[in-house]
């Protein structure tokens, strides 16, 4: 069983990053273990019964609906190379339901408030140039926690960032003037906490990449030393660049492309757009939306 496994996490690991080929492993590793408590010794003997029962132990657990379901997702996957490789005649996973979503979305940062956040003056240290750029590059460019992580100096140029998202997925950002000046700050200093062969574009006081735990703690303790009343972490600064962005433009779909949503309903629902507001969109911008006022020689 744990050479299927490790067999499907190599073809994985070819078109997708570390931090997602981590995430199945565990995930199908707990489904391992708990199939050893119960003597299932080889892939055929699972079935949709198994699976709820995997289920069921793991929701007994605590286990969040959001976990729940990337965990069912992981394993739904699984399962499907099981069957391509002919250990499963079928994939039970999709018999099982997957658990209710909870819409919980972090609040955006008022507008305001986080202008004035960013524009708090700091010592100019070399961590307090990198953490800023940090900041403004979060908001300015949507990203998320492990595309910013992951960037290397070679994924910047003067005016737009290169990320990989999920599924491998490749997109470029424009970088806006506040982002682009504060990173010039920071790679102003960069030399002094690594060498030359470090290529990631954040690293920590060891000149190493700096982690996901690493960012994130920052981003708080910036927001606690500066006095924002509320905590501050990458996901809710996307949220708010998305937003914000959507307030003023009203362009759902610019702001789709931006986050690199591979459905518009995503977007719909990360910003909360209600459907009057879908339809206020798209009867400004369909050419076959838009009525011509009716004239006196329409009238019967």
């Amino acid at each position: 069983m744990q050479a299927a496994l490790d067999a499907f996490l190599r073809r994985l690991a070819q078109r997708a990053s570390p931090a997602t080929v981590d995430a199945y492993r565990r995930d199908i590793q707990t489904l391992i273990d708990y199939l050893q408590t119960q003597e299932v010794v080889a892939w055929h003997e699972l079935d949709v019964t198994l699976l709820r029962r995997f289920l069921a132990h793991e929701r007994t657990r605590g286990l969040a609906p959001r976990t729940l379901a990337r965990r069912r997702a992981a394993l739904s996957r699984f399962a499907d190379s099981l069957v391509n490789v002919g250990e499963l005649d079928h994939n039970p996973v999709q018999l099982t339901q997957a658990p209710r979503q909870p819409r919980h979305l972090p609040s955006p940062v008022d507008v305001d408030q986080l202008g004035r956040f960013l524009d708090t003056p700091h010592d100019g240290e070399p961590l307090d140039l990198r953490d800023q750029a940090m900041l403004e590059l979060f908001y300015s460019c949507g990203l998320r926690l492990a595309e910013l992580a992951a960037m290397d100096l070679g994924n910047l140029d003067a005016h737009h960032v290169r990320v990989l998202g999920k599924g491998g997925k490749p997109r470029q950002v424009p970088l806006g003037r506040r982002a682009a000046s504060a990173i010039h700050d920071w790679l102003g200093v960069r030399s002094a906490l690594t060498g030359g062969d470090e290529k990631a574009l954040f690293v920590g006081q060891h000149g190493r990449r700096l982690g996901h735990r690493a960012i994130q703690l920052r981003l708080a303790d910036t927001a606690r030393r500066r006095g924002l009343p509320e905590h501050l972490h990458p996901h809710r600064l996307r949220h708010s660049f998305a937003s914000h962005l959507l307030e003023s433009s009203q362009d759902l779909r610019a702001v789709q492309e931006l986050l690199g949503h591979a459905n518009l309903a995503t977007t719909q629902v990360y910003t909360r757009l209600d459907w009057q507001q879908l339809a206020e969109v798209y009867d400004k911008a369909h050419p076959r939306a838009r009525r011509k006022p009716a004239s006196s020689t329409d009238e019967s």
